[in-house]
């Protein structure tokens, strides 16, 4: 009975999910952030309004004295040593490091890669949501009064981008420049970061987890391109992206599930391709059922009559059975010669 309660648990157990393929996370990648560059474009909002948003983020960092974007602009503004390396990583680096650690994860810590997959996309739309309400003006865009140089547009003459943004020369109007609340830079990051740090096994791969948020909020706030407080609220949708990232994967087994269900429903033969690869399905054959192929002993015993009669009229002595036990020679010596 408890090995019968065991089989009917195992049988009832959901089965584990499939490893994620290639050829289904492109295309979901690529839709995601496709919505994604999209909702900044679309998210650009009033000028004066992002502006307004600006100028009171400056203002409370003033007051809080926090606004350590000033120093860090100035700071690459007097020396190019500086600043256009930290040009070309606000370029460029985002775009590099995030897929990498992003096929990493795939092909090397693929039990992770779904968990983090799920946590990156879904702090990525719930930036988009602050893009959406809160449209913010950065610090290089401000009247010059406030004191920001746009490094970028200082040393365009150094790299692919223009006066607008990271954006190549010509192709400004591509992008939102007002999406600076949060800063998904920092963000990313912070996100390249942890799973570096978490599931990476040499050293450098880790000191490298560690660095690169710190270079990246270094690098967003001397370009002039966040304020402090963008940073620090793109680290906080990465933590509910994290948190969010659970829930978010259970409802999504839970629609796969019964759209697996409802087309098995209306298509039965597609869902017969489902079934298990086992040929048994699991079964088991009973007491006394004989797979085809196999021999049974009263087959034996048959064959053995049919072999007898055959010899009978031949005169030939019957076969002895080869397959007979050990000693069976012996007993017969012992019998009767009558018998015999």
């Amino acid at each position: 009975m408890e090995s019968f309660r065991m089989q009917q648990h195992a049988s009832t157990a959901p089965a584990p999910r499939p490893r994620p393929r290639w050829w289904t996370e492109l295309p979901l990648l690529a839709l995601v952030y496709g919505a994604y560059s999209a909702g900044r474009l679309v998210a650009r909002g009033d000028v004066s309004t992002a502006v307004d948003h600006g100028l009171r983020l400056l203002h409370l960092e003033k007051t809080l004295r926090i606004n350590f974007e000033h120093p860090l602009n100035r700071l690459l503004t007097a020396h190019p040593s500086i600043g256009i390396p930290a040009d070309f990583a606000y370029a460029s680096l985002h775009y590099l490091l995030t897929p990498a650690v992003l096929v990493w994860l795939f092909r090397r810590r693929h039990a992770a890669y779904r968990r983090a997959r799920t946590w990156l996309m879904t702090s990525t739309l719930l930036g988009l949501i602050g893009f959406t309400m809160m449209p913010t003006c950065p610090p290089r865009l401000l009247h010059a009064a406030h004191g920001f140089v746009d490094t970028m547009a200082q040393y365009s003459s150094y790299g692919w981008w223009g006066t607008e943004a990271s954006a190549p020369r010509g192709m400004g109007g591509m992008t939102n420049q007002y999406a600076a609340m949060p800063s998904l830079h920092v963000g990313w990051a912070l996100w390249c970061g942890i799973l570096l740090w978490r599931h990476g096994r040499h050293p450098l791969v880790r000191a490298a987890g560690i660095a690169y948020p710190l270079v990246t909020t270094f690098v967003v706030m001397g370009t002039a391109n966040h304020y402090f407080l963008d940073a620090v609220a793109g680290a906080a949708v990465m933590g509910a992206g994290a948190l969010l990232a659970g829930p978010v994967m259970r409802v999504s087994d839970r629609v796969r599930d019964r759209l697996g269900a409802l087309i098995g429903a209306r298509f039965p033969r597609v869902a017969e391709t489902t079934k298990s690869p086992i040929v048994s399905a699991g079964c088991k054959t009973s007491a006394g059922e004989r797979i085809p192929g196999q021999r049974t002993a009263s087959a034996d015993s048959t064959d053995a009559a049919a072999s007898a009669d055959a010899d009978a009229p031949a005169g030939r002595a019957p076969r002895a059975d080869t397959r007979a036990p050990a000693g069976a020679g012996a007993a017969g010596d012992d019998t009767p010669a009558a018998a015999r």
